[in-house]
């Protein structure tokens, strides 16, 4: 079982990207997922959750209002549409799967059992 991350690359600060991770079977249609980020240097941090049913979602104050979270169970595949991006957004981008059936969201990394590679999102000001 596997996730993989899609539609990263290199934009302009003020561009948009949406971001797509999907699964090859559906093991997370009952299962809460997230989105964390890395940048160079710096500790993984949360940036994203959605419930397992998409009514909740949760997200870190700095991409409050630029960032939407969705998914859609029948096409295992969690999105993250990134809008007003700035060179602070640059970063490897992971999805992951918090595996309790039915669990709430989490911003702990510790909560998510299975994670993607990661795709590079790349800011320019």
């Amino acid at each position: 079982v596997q996730l993989v991350e899609s539609g990263g690359g290199l934009v302009q600060a003020g561009d948009s990207l949406r971001l797509s991770c999907a699964a090859a079977t559906g093991i997370f249609k009952d299962y809460a997922m997230g989105w964390f980020r890395q940048a160079p240097g710096k500790e993984r941090e949360f940036v994203a959750a959605i419930s397992w049913n998409a009514i909740s979602t949760d997200y870190v104050d700095s991409v409050k209002g630029r960032f939407t979270i969705s998914r859609d169970n029948a096409k295992n595949a969690v999105y993250l549409q990134m809008n007003s991006l700035k060179p602070g957004d640059t970063a490897v981008y992971y999805c992951a799967v918090r595996p309790t059936s039915g669990a709430g969201l989490s911003r702990s990394m510790n909560e998510y059992g299975l994670w993607g590679p990661g795709t590079q999102i790349t800011v320019s000001s």
